[in-house]
C-alpha cells in the first residue's frame, strides 16, 4: 500500500535560493513542453520526448533525469485533465468552464512541485539530511525534521519518487513509501455504521457522536472574517487574507484524520467492519437555500470517507458503502419509513412503533444493517487505494503534483 511521508526541510538561505531557482527552471520548461504538446497534439511521453528532450536540457540547463521528469510531469498533467473531462468534473462539453479548460495549454506555476528519483536525491536518514540536485550543482547536507514514526517509515518502506515543493515560504519533501497491509478480515462479527453529517461530523451505531459544533463555529467565523477583509481590500487586509489562507482547511483535515483513526481503531478492536454511506455527487442531487450553500459546500464528507477507507485498508478492516436513501426516515427497530418520523434535525420518533432515538444514531443503525445484509450476500470490501493527496503518516501530507500544480487550461483530449 502506497503512503506518503512529508518532511519539512530546514535549508540555509543559499540552499533555499537554489531550490527556488530549480523549481522555476523546471516549471518554465514544463510550460514550454506543454505548449509544444498542445500545438502538435502529442501527449504521449515517449513521442513527446523525441521532440523536446534536447532543447529542455540545453535551454534550461537541466540534467538528463530532470528533463525526463519535466516531460513526464507534463504528460501526467494532460492525463489528469483527460480524466477530469471524462468524469464531468469540468462541466459539460461546450460549457464556459469546459472551453476554458480545453482551449489553452496547461500552464505550470513557477513554484509547482518537482518530482525527484534516487539519482537526483539521496536520503541520509540517521543524520536527518538529504542531498538534492539543482541546475547549479548538487546541494548537500540539507537538514530536515521528522517525527520518529516518519523516520521509521522512510528507513523501512521508502520506495519510488520524492517531490520537492514550497508552500508559504517553507520547503518540504514528500516521499512515497510502500507500507505492508494487514490481511483483510473476511469474517467480521458485525459492522460499525457511520452516519456522516454537518452538525455532527460522524455518528456511530454504538451511539458515539463526534460533534462538529466547534468546527462549524470556526468555519462561520472564518467566513465572516474573509468577507470583511475582502470588502476592506487594503494592503494590510490582503496580507492578513494571505496569512490565513488554508488555515481552516488544515484544521478540518486534522479533525477528519483524528475521527477516521478513532473509528478504524474501534472497528479493529471489536472485530467489525465499517459501513459508510455512498454520498457520491450529493452536491449535484441536493438543492439548498442560499444561506445553507456555503455550509454544505464546505462539508468535507468525501475527505473523511477517504481517510476512513485507507486507514481501514491499512488495518485490514473491511469497508462497505451502502445506498443512503431513506436511512434518516426509516425506523431502526420496526423498519417503518415515513418522512414525519424525522421530528427535527436531532430527534427521530417512529410514527408506527413509537421508538425514539437520536436521529443520526438511528440513521447509523440503518447503515449498519444494510452493510451487514450486503456482506452476507457476498459483497466485497470497497476500501479503495486512496487518492495520493489524502494519505498521511504522522504529520506527513501530500498533494497531487499534476492536479494542483498545473492550471487546467488545456486541449480537449
Amino acid at each position: 500500500m502506497k503512503l506518503v511521508v512529508q518532511v519539512k526541510l530546514l535549508p540555509t538561505p543559499q540552499q533555499a535560493a537554489a531550490f527556488e531557482a530549480t523549481l522555476r527552471a523546471c516549471n518554465e520548461a514544463a510550460t514550454w513542453v506543454s505548449e509544444v504538446a498542445f500545438e502538435r497534439g502529442e501527449f504521449k511521453n515517449f513521442a513527446l520526448r523525441k521532440r523536446v528532450y534536447g532543447e529542455v536540457k540545453s535551454r534550461w540547463g537541466l540534467g538528463a533525469q530532470a528533463a525526463q521528469h519535466v516531460i513526464k510531469k507534463t504528460c501526467d498533467a494532460y492525463t489528469t485533465l483527460r480524466a477530469n473531462l471524462k468524469a464531468g468534473n469540468l462541466g459539460r462539453p461546450g460549457s464556459k468552464r469546459y472551453r476554458r479548460a480545453t482551449e489553452k495549454p496547461i500552464m505550470f506555476r513557477p513554484q509547482g512541485a518537482q518530482p525527484y528519483d534516487d539519482r537526483m536525491l539521496s536520503w541520509q536518514i540517521p543524520d536527518r539530511t538529504v542531498s538534492i540536485w539543482t541546475p547549479g550543482g548538487r546541494v548537500k547536507n540539507v537538514a530536515f525534521t521528522a517525527s520518529p514514526e516518519q523516520l521509521a517509515a522512510l528507513a523501512l518502506y521508502r520506495k519510488g519518487e520524492s517531490d520537492l515543493l514550497e508552500r508559504d515560504g517553507m520547503w518540504f519533501l514528500s516521499a512515497t513509501c510502500e507500507v505492508p497491509e494487514a490481511p483483510l478480515d473476511t469474517d467480521p462479527v458485525d459492522f460499525l455504521g457511520i452516519d456522516l453529517g454537518i452538525v455532527n461530523i460522524a455518528t456511530t451505531s454504538d451511539g458515539e457522536i463526534l460533534a462538529g459544533r466547534a468546527l462549524n463555529r470556526i468555519r462561520a467565523r472564518e467566513r465572516t472574517l474573509r468577507a470583511k477583509l475582502q470588502k476592506k481590500n487594503t494592503p494590510s487586509a490582503k496580507r492578513r487574507l494571505k496569512k490565513r489562507r488554508r488555515k481552516e482547511a488544515r484544521r478540518a483535515k486534522d479533525i477528519n484524520h483524528k475521527i477516521a483513526k478513532h473509528v478504524v481503531a474501534e472497528a479493529e478492536r471489536t472485530g467489525r467492519g465499517i459501513a459508510l454511506e455512498d454520498l457520491t455527487r450529493i452536491r449535484e442531487r441536493v438543492r439548498l437555500r442560499k444561506p445553507q450553500r456555503a455550509t454544505h459546500s464546505s462539508w468535507s464528507f468525501a475527505q473523511l470517507g477517504s481517510f476512513i477507507a485507507y486507514k481501514a485498508r491499512k488495518a485490514g478492516v473491511p469497508v462497505v458503502h451502502v445506498d443512503p436513501a431513506y436511512t434518516s426516515r426509516t425506523c431502526a427497530e420496526c423498519g417503518h419509513i415515513d418522512r414525519a418520523n424525522r421530528v427535527s434535525q436531532a430527534w427521530f420518533a417512529c410514527r408506527n412503533c413509537g421508538f425514539v432515538d437520536h436521529a443520526d444514531r438511528n440513521s447509523s443503525r440503518n447503515i449498519r444493517a444494510r452493510a451487514w445484509q450486503l456482506w452476507r450476500r457476498g459483497a466485497q470490501s470497497t476500501a479503495p487505494a486512496p487518492p495520493r493527496q489524502h494519505r498521511r503518516i504522522g504529520t506527513g501530507r501530500k498533494r497531487s503534483v499534476t492536479a494542483s500544480d498545473a492550471r487546467c487550461t488545456s486541449p480537449a483530449l
